[in-house]
Formats: structure tokens, sequence, C-alpha cells
């Protein structure tokens, strides 16, 4: 199996196996037809201990109108199992999450994959991502990262998961602080001269 080329671009991957239900539908010719869901809503999920994260109701819209989403094998490009262009991959948002029916291919890894369902083989889905609108809250102990929009790019059926991604998210949760220390520093800057205006102002009627 070819080995997946890493991503640099600020794509990250998830896994989400709570509450996956994948089941078969009969198809034309008796074709198999996966469903399920890639993402849930509003699901907390600790990231490697170094946050919390949710994705919001509706974070997928604008790239499933957008995107030509497609569904891989084991993240592998070469093993295709459905696309959104096609209608043999077919993904749309309703109150619990990112929700997905997949024709799968009469090939070998199609029906391969469709063995390995059955079987409880694979029993998850992963999706890769790139968050394009987020909130922190660092009230909380590990901080709590909301992704409010997101680019959609492939689900994937694996055995084996991948640990999440944490260097991109890193690089955002260190950007937000940034941000925050320069707001209040410019705050802090602001407070100082309207201090000094004051002062000033009252000198000057003395």
């Amino acid at each position: 199996m070819a080995t997946p080329t890493p991503k640099t671009d600020g794509r990250e991957t998830r896994t989400f196996t709570k509450g996956l239900e994948l089941r078969f539908a009969s198809g034309d010719g008796g074709s198999k037809t996966t469903k399920g869901y890639a993402c849930l809503f509003d699901n907390v999920t600790s990231i490697g201990g170094y946050w919390q994260e949710r994705f919001a109701k509706g974070a997928f819209t604008n790239s499933l109108g957008d995107r030509d989403v497609v569904a891989l094998h084991s993240h592998d490009d070469g093993r295709p199992m459905g696309r959104m262009s096609r209608d043999t991959l077919r993904i749309k948002e309703d109150d619990k999450g990112l929700a997905f029916e997949n024709d799968l291919p009469d090939t070998q890894d199609g029906r391969d994959l469709a063995t390995s369902i059955d079987r409880g083989d694979i029993e998850g889905m992963s999706f890769r991502f790139r968050a394009l609108k987020e909130e922190w809250d660092e009230t909380q102990d590990p901080p709590m990262r909301t992704i409010i929009e997101a680019e959609l790019y492939e689900i994937t059926y694996t055995a084996f998961p991948a640990y999440p991604d944490t260097e991109v998210g890193m690089r955002s949760l260190e950007h937000a602080r940034q941000e925050r220390r320069q707001h209040n520093q410019a705050g802090a800057i602001g407070r100082i001269a309207a201090r000094r205006m004051k002062l000033a102002q009252r000198d000057r009627r003395i």
C-alpha cells in the first residue's frame, strides 16, 4: 500500500468512531452502500491531551458547496471509494453531524472493504480538513478549540486511525495567544495614554 504523502498546507486529520453507524443498503445490481457519519457536531474530543476540540454545526456548509470531496481507503489516493461529483459519494450536514452515503465500487478494493466492514474489522471513519475559522477558549484546561468553518478534502475508511495531528493546531493556538497578547498590549498602551491625557487636562485646569 502506498504511503500517504504528508500534507503541509494546514490540513489536519481527525477520526470519529463514537456514534458512527455503518450499514449496508442494497443498490442496483447488488451493490453495497455504506451510510454513517464522518464527524459529529459538538462532540468534544481530546487531541493528544493538548487541547479539546469540537466542530460547530454548519462547519462544512460552504465547503460542501465548493469542493469535490472523495472517499478513500486508508487515506490512499490510489484507492478511491467514491466521489461527490460522480454522485457515488453523497455528503450532507444534518443536526447530528456530517452524514454520508457511499456506493462502493465493484472492484477488488470495494468488495474487500465491504467484507471488512461487514466483519467489523473497520468500524470508524477519518476525515481530512483545513480549519478556516476557529475560536480558542483558554479559560479551561486544556483549552477548547471550536472549528466554526472547515474545508473538507476527504473521508476515509481505516482500520488504523492515525494519531490526531497536533502540529497545525499547536501553531493555531500559539497564533491565537500571540493575537491576544498584542490585543492586551495595545489595550494597556491605550489605557496609559488615556490616563496621561486626563492628567494633562487636569494640570491645564490647575
